[in-house]
């Protein structure tokens, strides 16, 4: 696979999984437009290690869940490149705890991100991308999108919202060449997952048949391989990354 020339926007790409999405992108010779929401520090580091590997970056602070701001955030970018060849919905955030104690506060947050986040960078990049009839979207679910998770109630609606949202704008868009698929990982080894105790993390990981947490990398490579024309016969699937837990 060969991305140079290719324009990449990743949001949430300062670190976990969107930071291994990232590099992964930069080793095969992608421009990189990574999006962030507060960590400075991160998209630091995040940029530094893109340009280490030889490809070019650049960071975006701003929430996505602010439609103007994507919308300017786009504009932007087409401004400076002319085109964005890959969209990455990435960025998403949860909470956990029992239904019963969550709070409006809480629903209105993790939609706004994780589901109207993705809203807002489709509806402004797909509109370039059909006017060069190409292009491919790739939307970061869960794998509690799809069976859902207990003291996850709000987090598996809105994965659950990505799901359908990627099958639908994946079928609507495949007239104009434009793919949209999503990944659903399962329990990857990151940042999220640090508030585990020990004995927390031995305990899923007896639930998962190949005995391990993922890694940002099993997530990173199947994006690319669905951004890439080996993947040009696939669109509107939500593809399962999990060790065979579910």
């Amino acid at each position: 696979m060969d991305f140079h020339g290719k324009i990449v926007l990743i949001t949430g790409g300062s670190r976990g999984i969107g930071k291994s999405i990232a590099l992964e992108f930069a080793k095969l010779g992608a421009t990189i437009i990574i999006n962030y929401k507060s960590n400075d520090k991160a998209a630091e580091e995040t940029i530094g290690a893109i340009k280490a590997l030889g490809a070019y970056a650049s960071a975006i602070k701003g929430d996505i869940s602010d439609y103007n701001f994507v919308k300017n955030m786009t504009e932007d970018i087409i401004n400076r490149f002319g085109k964005i060849d890959i969209l990455v919905n990435n960025a998403g955030i949860s909470k956990i705890g029992l239904f019963i104690d969550m709070q409006e506060e809480d629903f209105d947050n993790i939609i706004a991100t994780n589901l109207k986040g993705v809203f807002n960078t489709c509806h402004n990049v797909s509109k370039y991308m059909i006017k060069n009839k190409r292009g491919s979207i790739i939307n970061i679910s869960s794998m509690w999108g799809e069976v859902g998770a207990s003291c996850e109630v709000l987090y598996s609606a809105s994965k659950g919202g990505v799901n359908s949202f990627t099958k639908a704008l994946g079928k609507e868009l495949a007239p104009s060449s434009i793919r949209v698929n999503a990944i659903q990982p399962g329990v990857i080894d990151t940042e999220m997952n640090k508030w585990l105790t020990k004995q927390e993390k031995d305990s899923l990981i007896d639930e998962i048949p190949m005995m391990k947490f993922g890694e940002g990398e099993d997530v990173a490579k199947l994006v690319t391989f669905l951004a890439s024309d080996n993947a040009k016969y696939i669109t509107a699937q939500v593809i399962t990354v999990d060790g065979g837990y579910i």
